[in-house]
């Protein structure tokens, strides 16, 4: 469901969130589905708590702006519960990059990606 307007409109409010809270993206993905991020945050935030808030704010005004959206997932219910965080202390910036740009190949079909730079 994420592509075209609805696709650049999640990366904006992405984005205001992690402004908002001070985290840096330093790379990402939106995919058509999913999200992936590379950020650097303070100590003092939890993950648990950045991902509530950029789901949270995401589905709430997406479902508000673009009404097809309340239609499809009715209950509230835009982001499946869950998410998957790493560590990338162990992982070299390059690992981290080549994953990212995997999914943003655009020979990839499945994916409608682009940087969140």
């Amino acid at each position: 469901m994420l592509k075209g307007e609805i696709q650049k409109r999640c990366r904006e409010l992405i984005i205001q969130v992690c402004d908002a809270e001070d985290v840096t993206i330093l790379k990402g993905a939106v995919s058509k589905d999913h999200v992936h991020l590379h950020l650097e945050y303070p100590p003092s935030k939890a993950v648990s708590d950045l991902v509530k808030r950029m789901k949270g704010r995401s589905s709430r005004l997406l479902q508000q702006e673009y009404p097809e959206l309340q239609q499809r997932y009715w209950g509230k219910h835009f982001w499946a519960i869950g998410y998957g965080a790493w560590s990338t202390g162990n992982l070299t910036e390059q690992l981290v990059e080549e994953y990212l740009e995997h999914h943003r190949q655009p020979s990839n079909q499945e994916r409608d990606n682009f940087l969140l730079e």
